[in-house]
C-alpha cells in the first residue's frame, strides 16, 4: 500500500530524514515513535506532498507520489490529520466534516461517510454548529481526524493525535482511532509518548536523528537495548 524507499528529507537546507525506509499494508496499525525532533512530523508532511525530499522514492499502491500537491494525494485516499488539528476557523463543526465530501469523490454516498465519523465519535454531535475557533483541543482533534475520515481514505496518518491533550479526553480519541482501525483503515500514527501506543498496533518503527533504527513488534522493541533506552526516554 505504502513503500518510503532511502527516503531524504532537508528543512531550510538542513538534512531531517536519512535513508527512511518504511512500509503501510492494508489493514496495518504502525506506530512511528520517536523523541521530539526526530522527524516524525517531516516524515508525515513529506508524505502529503509538503516537503519534497532530496532523494528515495515514496510509493503509494506503486506509483510515485513525490512531487504530487497534497490535495492531489489526498483524492488517491490518504486521509492526514495533523498535529496542530487545524480544523477550519470559520466554518461550523458539522461543515468542517462535511467538507472532504465536497472534494472526493468516492463509491460510499457523502450520508454514509459523514455517519460514520459521528459514529467514531459521538460526542461531535453534541457541538455540531459551534465554530471551529470556539472548540477545545480535545474537541479540534476529533473534528481533525473524523474530517480526515470522511475523505474516505484507504489510509489515515495521524501526526501525534494525543498531545497536549487533557488526559480525560485521552480515552475518548483512542477509543475512536480503534474503532478505525477495527473497521480495516491503514493507519500510520506518530507518537512521542510511549505510554500512548495502543497495544494492538501491527508494527513499531522508531526513528531517532531521522533515521528508523528499528522495525518491528512493541514487545521486541523493548528487548532491544539500543532501542529500549531511546523507548524509555519517551514520556
Amino acid at each position: 500500500m505504502l513503500a518510503v524507499e532511502d527516503l531524504d528529507v532537508s528543512v531550510a537546507g538542513a538534512p531531517v530524514l536519512r535513508g527512511v525506509t518504511l512500509a503501510v499494508r492494508p489493514g496495518e496499525m504502525v506506530c512511528l515513535v520517536g523523541r521530539n525532533g526526530a522527524g516524525k512530523t517531516t516524515l508525515m508532511k513529506s508524505l502529503m506532498g509538503q516537503h519534497r525530499p532530496t532523494g528515495g522514492r515514496i510509493l503509494w499502491q506503486g506509483k510515485s507520489i513525490v512531487g504530487s500537491a497534497p490535495h492531489e494525494i489526498a483524492r488517491l485516499g490518504i486521509g492526514f490529520s495533523p498535529e496542530e488539528s487545524e480544523v477550519f476557523a470559520s466554518l461550523s463543526v458539522e461543515q468542517n466534516i462535511a467538507f472532504p465530501t465536497w472534494v472526493r469523490r468516492s463509491a460510499k454516498p457523502a450520508a454514509e461517510r459523514i455517519d460514520l465519523a459521528y459514529l467514531v465519535f459521538p460526542k461531535l454531535k453534541e457541538c455540531l454548529h459551534r465554530g471551529g475557533s470556539e472548540l477545545s483541543g480535545g474537541e479540534r482533534k476529533m473534528v481533525s481526524i473524523a474530517r480526515a475520515l470522511t475523505l474516505d481514505p484507504d489510509m489515515l496518518l495521524l501526526d501525534e493525535p494525543f498531545e497536549g491533550l487533557s488526559p480525560a479526553i485521552i480515552p475518548t480519541i483512542a477509543a475512536g482511532i480503534a474503532s478505525i482501525r477495527d473497521a480495516g483503515r491503514a493507519i500510520l500514527m506518530a507518537e512521542s509518548n510511549v505510554q500512548h501506543i495502543p497495544e494492538y498496533v501491527s508494527r513499531v518503527n522508531v526513528i531517532e536523528r531521522g533515521e528508523i533504527v528499528f522495525d518491528g513488534q512493541v514487545a521486541e522493541a523493548r528487548r532491544d537495548p539500543s532501542v529500549r533506552q531511546i523507548v524509555s526516554g519517551l514520556s
